[in-house]
């Protein structure tokens, strides 16, 4: 042994067994303190500095906009045929509403408006019927009148020509007897004054003769006029008032039709009013609701044999066709996570992952903001940020009936990673890590951690 080393041999060799515990205690204690510290500073760096720049964020949830399903009418729920969690496809029957409690008073007003038009339409129809067979019985008197008149013209006029005939014999007669006196009186044979009585009869039978064709002439005028149906004179005036008779009872015809029209048109006015009316009352009296939309049964706010009333809300609607990734990332990521971004999302259901597009970025919500969708936001600490991702679409599943069946999956915790990113969360590398040592050690955790992060909220009605 060297010689220096001696002086430390000697005091080991002559230190206590007590001595010797003490040193051996104070090492443990200094190896345990490095060893906490150590994992501290490990737990420290892990937790703060990686979600700064981390390309991973398992703090992701699944969310989609809620849609009301409301009552269009008051009545009482006969049926309700999905519960919370059922899938729907647009144009699924859900609810049936019955009301036996509707005001008939405007339908039974507009019915008997319709009834008593309809009596009234038929009143002027059998008026105008009574007028129309009036008219007939006239036309056929004014036919017989006037063909029997026409033959007493003719007459009239034969026999007026036949006195024009024989003016103008008389005449030739009284004018031979005047030109004779008027020879002998201009020989002197007879006094000139006898000229005078000759001149007068000449005279009165010219003056006879005009009287005659006046009067054939007026026959012959009204014989033209009974042919035109103009009724002149006092051997027609009988013709005359039952042709006027005649043209009144015509024009009561005419405006009886022209009511009975009106009529008709207000029956067909009223009677579409009374058609409108009775189809408001039958969707007043008994609906059925139809999903607005393919997704699934968020809550019912309504039970078979309920009393609802308009506008109330009966069931809320997840929209699966808008369904979206709200995850947290550090505001240091946001360049990165541009709209438009592509990334991929893990545990968005047993396929495995998909990938999806950036949609949105937010700074923050409040919860008018959270009241549009089935779920909250998730909590953000200080310096974080929303990032909205839209999945790719899925391709449909189809049901044993036929219908496309769609699974939100709202609520649900994924894992979104930005496509090329290469910093992930620690929380995943803890996680994966611990699934890793249980594949290894054959361990079987008593829960999924998955359903510990399940988020659930009542619907906001």
């Amino acid at each position: 042994m060297p010689q220096e080393n001696l002086p430390a041999a000697k005091a080991r060799s002559n230190s206590t067994p007590g001595q010797r515990g003490s040193h051996r205690f104070k090492g443990i204690v200094r190896l345990s303190s490095v060893s906490v510290a150590s994992v501290l500073a490990l737990l420290v760096a892990t937790s703060v500095l990686p979600p700064l720049v981390a390309d991973q964020s398992d703090r992701a949830l699944m969310n989609a906009p809620v849609t009301l399903l409301t009552a269009p009418i008051s009545g009482d729920v006969l049926s309700m045929q999905v519960n919370p969690g059922t899938p729907v496809t647009r144009g699924t029957k859900l609810v049936e509403i019955g009301n036996s409690r509707v005001d008939r008073s405007t339908a039974i007003q507009l019915d008997g408006n319709v009834a008593e038009m309809r009596e009234r339409a038929v009143g002027v129809l059998r008026k105008r019927e009574s007028n129309q067979a009036y008219l007939a019985n006239l036309d056929q008197s004014i036919h017989e009148k006037a063909t029997q008149l026409e033959q007493i013209l003719k007459a009239q006029i034969s026999e007026l020509k036949a006195n024009v005939a024989e003016a103008d014999a008389v005449i030739e007669q009284r004018r031979l007897s005047y030109d004779q006196a008027a020879q002998l009186a201009s020989r002197n044979v007879t006094n000139a004054n006898t000229l005078k009585p000759a001149k007068q009869q000449l005279e009165a039978a010219q003056s006879a003769k005009d009287a005659a064709n006046a009067k054939l002439t007026q026959k012959v005028s009204q014989l033209e006029g009974l042919s035109k149906g103009i009724y002149v004179g006092e051997d027609l005036l009988a013709l005359a008032e039952i042709s006027q008779k005649r043209r009144e009872i015509e024009f009561d015809t005419q405006r009886l039709t022209i009511e009975e029209g009106e009529l008709h048109a207000r029956i067909r006015d009223q009677g579409r009013l009374l058609d409108i009316e009775n189809q408001r009352l039958d969707s007043l009296a008994h609906t059925t609701i139809s999903a607005p939309l393919t997704g699934e049964v968020f809550g019912i706010s309504a039970t078979k044999g309920r009393r609802v009333n308009a506008g109330d809300t009966l069931a809320t609607f997840v929209d699966c066709e808008r369904r979206f990734v709200v995850a947290i990332f550090s505001y240091r990521k946001a360049p990165d996570l541009a709209v438009g971004t592509r990334v991929e999302i893990e545990g968005i259901d047993a396929a495995g992952s998909r990938g999806g597009t950036v949609t949105e970025i937010l700074p923050k919500t409040n919860d008018r903001f959270d009241d549009l969708y089935a779920v909250p936001f998730p909590q953000t600490e200080r310096r974080e940020l929303y990032v909205l991702v839209r999945p790719d679409p899925e391709t449909p599943k189809v049901a044993a009936n036929g219908d496309e069946v769609s699974t939100c999956g709202v609520g649900r915790w994924v894992t979104v990673t930005r496509t090329n990113g290469w910093v992930p969360s620690i929380s995943t590398v803890w996680r994966r890590g611990a699934q890793v040592l249980a594949e290894v050690f054959d361990v079987r955790p008593a829960a999924a951690t998955d359903s510990l992060r399940e988020v659930h909220r009542e619907p906001q009605l």
